[in-house]
């Protein structure tokens, strides 16, 4: 397989982007999915209280998604690079459509698993795909630039969109009627509309007449490549469990632990921490990545301490603070890792190695959360919280010095 440095003649007559504009059409296609996964966060409350489930409840709920990110990483996540990244990519979206379908006609625990575990299959499927589409699209419609770029737009994307979810889903629950159904409506049509935008954009993989044979995810990396990916991928599982925190039970530390009921301050508090790992990977974009790392490493440590703390004293200011500086300091964790997992695999694997590294990412997202739903159901909330924190801090302090050790050798 082999991925194309231009357009074929007869798909230039079908298509109607050219890659630069392709190259955004994927990325809001992208953010746009991103932000759908994360809109149920500020809900979670209005569902727990409509139908009185405990709180571990929510986290299996979320939890399904997980899973089915994970399984469709595993299955799915790397057949773009032998059926092509715009094929994929379409099945993916529409799959986020038929999840925000589910969302509005289906609203018992049974339907939110249900829809929960398709959107994260799309996600697993798009995830992976548009990262490795939009770095080819950037290289053949910008060659010259550094590729850097491209991973800091996709990472940004990825996060950005994850923050913007919480955000839409705060404002419109705090003030629209119908707030278990108005963020769908929202997201069913912008998700159609990424949809047909997604079937204009030009095909990056030239697809053979013989494909190979079907197999799971693998690591396809040499063997002396492989130390620095599972660390990379180890500080993406420890980043993703910090977010995984703030998407699912940050609400209800909130409004139990902390005593805030607002709907729009639980999207508010989210944003922050997810915008926060976006924003920092812009303001020190220009640092080697290594010195990215050890800021990252910093501000992940301290912020985990700060929330930990927030919850035992308790102290909201100091539990959104101690959240925003651990999500900055995952954004500089997140794409050095991307960075480090792309830079170490050549284009017919890319998507592959990029799919191996999420898979490892998504279950940071899924475990540590079960882990600390089970956690409140036998411990107190503040326990759990700092039991969460004393294992994440020492698990992303372990990998990032695997990561420094291995880039140093």
């Amino acid at each position: 397989m082999s991925t194309m440095t231009s357009s074929r003649p007869l798909e230039s007559k079908r298509v109607r982007f050219a890659h630069g504009p392709g190259f955004w059409v994927i990325a809001a296609a992208f953010l746009t999915t991103m932000a759908f996964s994360t809109v149920p966060t500020p809900l979670y409350a209005i569902y727990q209280h409509r139908d009185g489930f405990p709180t571990y409840v929510i986290t299996v709920i979320f939890a399904s998604y997980a899973v089915g990110v994970m399984a469709s990483l595993y299955l799915a996540g790397h057949v773009s690079d032998w059926l092509g990244r715009r094929r994929i990519a379409l099945l993916a979206v529409l799959a986020e459509a038929l999840s925000a379908a589910i969302f509005l006609f289906w609203q018992d625990v049974p339907g939110l698993l249900v829809a929960r575990f398709i959107c994260g299959v799309g996600v697993g499927v798009l995830t992976a795909t548009a990262t490795a589409h939009l770095s080819e699209l950037r290289q053949v419609a910008r060659p010259e630039e550094d590729p850097s770029r491209s991973a800091l737009i996709s990472s940004m994307v990825n996060l950005g969109g994850l923050a913007v979810g919480p955000l839409v889903g705060g404002v419109l629950a705090q003030y629209v009627s119908s707030p278990l159904e108005r963020p769908y409506e929202v997201f069913l049509v912008l998700l159609l509309l990424s949809a047909l935008g997604v079937a204009l954009v030009p095909e990056t993989v030239e697809r053979l007449e013989e494909r190979p044979a079907y197999r799971p995810q693998r690591v396809a990396l040499p063997s002396a490549a492989k130390p620095l990916f599972f660390a990379s991928a180890m500080g993406a599982f420890a980043a993703f469990a910090i977010l995984g925190l703030f998407t699912s039970l940050a609400p209800t530390f909130l409004s139990g632990t902390l005593h805030q009921t607002s709907r729009l301050l639980a999207g508010v508090v989210t944003f922050a921490v997810f915008i926060a790992s976006a924003g920092s990977q812009v303001v020190f974009v220009r640092l080697a990545r290594q010195l990215q790392l050890r800021i990252g490493l910093v501000a992940m440590s301290v912020g985990l301490i700060a929330v930990a703390t927030g919850g035992l004293l308790p102290s909201l200011w100091l539990f959104v603070a101690g959240g925003i500086i651990a999500g900055a300091g995952v954004g500089l964790v997140f794409r050095g890792a991307v960075a480090t997992a792309a830079s170490l695999a050549d284009p017919t694997s890319r998507g592959e190695v990029l799919a191996a590294l999420f898979l490892i990412a998504y279950a940071g997202l899924a475990i540590p959360v079960l882990a600390i739903g089970l956690g409140i159901a036998l411990l107190p909330a503040q326990v759990a919280l700092l039991i969460f924190s004393a294992l994440i801090l020492a698990l992303v302090n372990t990998a990032v010095l695997r990561m420094l050790t291995a880039h140093r050798n």
